[in-house]
């Protein structure tokens, strides 16, 4: 619920909300780093896991944002065995400046707002009464938190236009929520929208899983392993006497000493399989339970080392990486020499953990990669820091933009050569999209309604129809004017949702009323998105 509204609160209409959805799920990804944490823990050790889970599954800006603050957390708070009010106010101040180093172009009235604001109230009420007990302190987190969101829509201006707060700076809000409740024991409760901030029918859409998460698309480096030896051997001819309680004294000492254990059990053997830093313990203690029988034992980093060495004889010099949506913008990128591609985009931004898979797996010294949205280039930059590649972030923030910078990539010139080209390409395409509002609001002073056919150039509405076919022809009018190309090239990739032959009459009336423009039809396949456009 609290993922759903906080979605809902996206300025724009389309139906592209994510940003509850994306928090969430940096959330899920801190909370399982978490659960390998031993119970007592130091506070220190908790939020080192917390900040590398949140990192590792960070998506969209919010979610990135997210894990920078968590990382702030994790630096104030290193060494600490315990959470004080005052520890947790250095972490605050902390994470707000982590997060606000993050953005290449702070923007106020967002999560970075709520965060420093937070921050600052918490600091000011310890230095007001020194005593502040936890409870308190919390409590002063949300009531800071609470006023800091309502300032929001004052201080950026679209939010009041559209009568919302902040989605992220919500969502952040919804964390501490969670923290307070589960200090006071309670299950944290669903946010309450105010009666005007309703969330749509829309925003309750259910999540799609992210096609290839949490795949391991690459080797470990040999420090990374850290049980190195594999040991696998059957226990024959059991004790006289051997019970399951003799099975699981098996099962807790292997567990103690390696990991990725599996016992299994018949009639007079067991089999086991083990990586521990022991292999000769872990033989000797089998030895009191029976005979030993095919024993296999592996050094897992030398194996690792020879694939890493048969890796890098294989590694390319160039490789690309792209952010696509749609089997046909996946077919129109493998055709311009695109090798590696993420299912992602609007309704689902993958993580970084996602990003540095994806980058390792194109094996090559020196990466391209193509966000093709807004919401992924913090991401993707934030991945290019945990690669061993040379990664470079290209600023494409549509799927026109990424396959025109894609054409522009010439593998015989450098590095730098590349870039600059690939800018230029990028800066060369005006883009396009037509999707439906999913909910009523107002944008630059125009009135939209839930259903209303939205045109898009650059990201901005400038266009809004109660059809499809008009959206198109008064965008790309829009499009053409603001190009200033004579005869322009005009390509339209039409959506799953729409028919070929519907598509191919939209063309034939766009060159009619185009005649100097040539227009390239193709079948993109691209969920919610009626058409992108692109003139160049």
């Amino acid at each position: 619920i609290n993922r759903a509204y906080s979605d809902s609160l996206n300025v724009f209409p389309v139906p592209d909300g994510d940003t509850g959805t994306n928090m969430s799920m940096t959330m899920q990804g801190a909370v399982k780093e978490l659960s390998g944490v031993a119970a007592g823990a130091s506070v220190s050790a908790v939020m080192d896991a917390v900040s590398i889970g949140a990192l590792k599954s960070a998506r969209g800006n919010s979610g990135v944002i997210l894990s920078q603050l968590f990382r702030g957390y994790a630096t104030a708070l290193k060494g600490e065995t315990v959470l004080t009010p005052e520890a947790f106010s250095k972490a605050l101040a902390s994470g707000s400046n982590a997060a606000y180093k993050a953005v290449m172009r702070p923007k106020e009235g967002t999560i970075l707002t709520v965060a420093r604001l937070i921050s600052e109230a918490c600091e000011q009420a310890l230095a007001d009464k020194p005593s502040l007990s936890f409870q308190e302190f919390m409590q002063c987190i949300l009531t800071s938190g609470e006023d800091a969101l309502n300032q929001t829509p004052d201080l950026l201006p679209v939010l009041k236009e559209a009568g919302v707060v902040d989605s992220g700076g919500m969502g952040l809000l919804t964390v501490y929520r969670g923290f307070m409740a589960t200090l006071n024991g309670e299950k944290p409760a669903a946010a309450e929208p105010a009666p005007e901030e309703k969330a749509p029918e829309a925003a309750q859409a259910l999540l799609k899983p992210e096609h290839g998460e949490g795949a391991n698309l690459d080797l470990f480096q040999t420090e990374d392993i850290e049980f190195g030896y594999c040991s696998e051997f059957f226990i024959v001819h059991l004790v006289k006497g051997f019970c399951e309680a003799d099975l699981e004294k098996i099962r807790d000492h292997y567990a103690s000493v390696g990991d990725s254990l599996v016992l299994a059990s018949g009639d007079d053997f067991v089999k086991v399989h083990v990586h521990s830093n022991c292999p000769g313990e872990i033989l000797q203690y089998a030895m009191q339970f029976g005979e030993l029988d095919r024993l296999k034992i592996e050094n897992m980093r030398e194996q690792n080392r020879q694939l890493l060495k048969a890796r890098k004889e294989s590694e390319q010099e160039y490789a690309i990486l792209a952010v696509s949506a749609g089997v046909g913008i996946d077919e129109v990128f493998h055709s311009i020499g695109v090798e590696e591609l993420i299912s992602g985009g609007q309704t689902m931004n993958p993580s970084i953990d996602t990003i540095v898979n994806a980058v390792r797996h194109c094996n090559a010294r020196n990466v391209f990669v193509l966000p093709n949205n807004s919401n992924i280039i913090l991401a993707a930059e934030q991945a290019r820091e945990l690669c061993e590649s040379h990664v470079v972030v290209l600023p494409t923030k549509t799927i026109p933009q990424g396959i025109s910078a894609a054409m522009a990539f010439n593998p015989d010139v450098s590095v730098e050569e590349n870039t600059d080209a690939m800018n230029e390409a990028i800066e060369q395409v005006t883009s396009g999209a037509v999707t439906y509002a999913i909910r009523d609001t107002s944008f630059n002073g125009t009135q939209i309604h839930e259903g209303d056919i939205i045109g898009l150039m650059d990201n901005e509405i400038v266009t809004v129809e109660t059809s499809v076919n008009e959206a198109v022809r008064d965008l790309l009018q829009k499009m053409v004017e603001k190009s200033g190309i004579d005869d322009p090239i005009v390509n339209l990739y039409y959506g799953e949702n729409v028919e070929q032959d519907n598509a191919e009459a939209l063309v034939e009336v766009l060159q009619a009323l185009n005649p100097d423009s040539e227009f390239l039809l193709t079948p993109g396949e691209q969920p919610l998105y009626y058409y992108y456009l692109s003139v160049e």
